[in-house]
């Protein structure tokens, strides 16, 4: 029998939604994830009915690095802006209740999109992104033609927000974002993937294990936990 990680890993190499429980000691949420480069209006749309969570991009360290992607809250406790800015000084991350540091860099809208905000048009933003970062792996651009290229077709503020991986990845951090692109690792795709947090039908708390694993057997969604992906992964 196939097991249940290689079911994840076979269906999101296909472009098919995976479905990953960070832990119970961490945020307590299942996230619904595809791959970036699959993205599609009705995929966006399911995102937004069946998870009522943030949609964000995961994207790996190493496209971080290529992009030159930097992490909102080392850009918002930058001493120049900070004194430029002095609220950012009242609004300081500090208090995390599951880890040190967000993962969040910018947000983007591709230039071809109207407001950004509408399936079709975060649909595109995703897809591109994630084509963009492949496209340009494979050529093995260096970090000055990806930033031109990344500019050329995206602009930043937009309605897409990045979430990149800590350097060292799941060595280092076990979030949402860092089992996000270990899944398309794993299936040896771009580390570039679309999410949501799934929700309770009321939105005052995440979507329970037991409600998730429903929707996963209901609709042929493989579902992984986080231990399974650091097993799978070779940190364990």
């Amino acid at each position: 029998m196939v097991s249940e990680v290689e079911a994840a890993i076979e269906a999101f190499s296909s472009g098919k939604p995976v479905m990953i429980f960070d832990s119970s000691f961490r945020e307590q949420e299942t996230d619904l994830l595809w791959p970036a480069s699959a993205a599609t209006p009705s995929i966006m749309r399911r995102l937004r009915k069946d998870c009522g969570g943030l949609l964000f991009l995961a994207i790996g360290n190493e496209v971080g690095e290529l992009f030159g992607l930097p992490w909102l809250q080392d850009i918002h406790s930058h001493s120049k802006l900070v004194e430029e800015n002095p609220v950012l000084s009242e609004l300081i991350t500090d208090d995390l209740k599951y880890d040190s540091k967000s993962a969040f860099t910018l947000s983007l809208n591709h230039r071809e999109t109207f407001t950004g905000i509408t399936d079709k048009d975060r649909a595109l933003t995703t897809r591109r992104f994630g084509e963009l970062t492949d496209e340009l792996f494979h050529i093995k651009s260096d970090k000055i033609q990806a930033r031109k290229a990344l500019g050329k077709e995206f602009r930043t503020p937009g309605h897409i927000p990045l979430c990149r991986e800590s350097p060292g990845g799941l060595k280092a951090r076990q979030g949402h974002t860092e089992l996000a692109v270990s899944i398309a690792r794993l299936a040896g795709l771009p580390a570039c993937t679309i999410g949501a947090e799934m929700l309770q039908p009321d939105g005052d708390g995440a979507l329970t294990v037991e409600d998730a694993r429903k929707y996963s057997i209901e609709n042929g969604i493989p579902m992984l936990t986080g231990e399974d992906i650091l097993n799978a992964s070779g940190i364990y």
